[in-house]
């Protein structure tokens, strides 16, 4: 049996009540940041949000995600397209690298296109590091459009 590659999912706790399906069939068709695992098997070991700003729920959560394997931690799309784009999303990365040696994904599925539109005309991700974030969820249009 070939061995899964186990990850955990952060995501904005706006959006607490999602129930990931945008996430889950980008993880399934591959897409996003998850065309990282192209021909790998992958599992789930956990979901949950951040607990809302400034991320109380960030040591805890990766804790016990990577009790249970992890060994990569995503910080879901919704962070970066949410009104404003999460504030911490760079800290959590360096915290989650810097205390559990983990390796952190940003996002999980493409960007949707009404989000691409929106943060371009606010100039949003007009910054090289947001670029950066955003590059492996820009996908193509017909993509994009589907995650609408």
């Amino acid at each position: 049996m070939k061995e899964k590659t186990k990850i955990g999912i952060i995501i904005c706790d706006r959006y607490r009540r999602c129930a990931g399906g945008k996430c889950f069939r980008s993880l399934r068709n591959r897409e996003g940041a998850f065309s990282r695992y192209k021909n790998m098997e992958v599992e789930i070991i956990g979901y949950t949000t951040c607990d809302g700003c400034p991320g109380g729920n960030i040591e805890y959560a990766v804790e016990e995600m990577q009790g249970n394997g992890a060994k990569a931690i995503h910080l879901a799309t919704g962070l970066i397209v949410g009104y404003p784009p999460c504030p911490y999303i760079t800290y959590f990365r360096d915290f989650i690298k810097t205390k559990y040696s983990l390796e952190v994904v940003y996002g999980s599925h493409p960007i949707p296109q009404k989000y691409l539109n929106i943060h371009e005309q606010l100039g949003t991700w007009d910054d090289t590091g947001w670029q950066a974030i955003i590059q492996p969820l820009l996908a193509d249009e017909k993509t994009r459009l589907s995650y609408d």
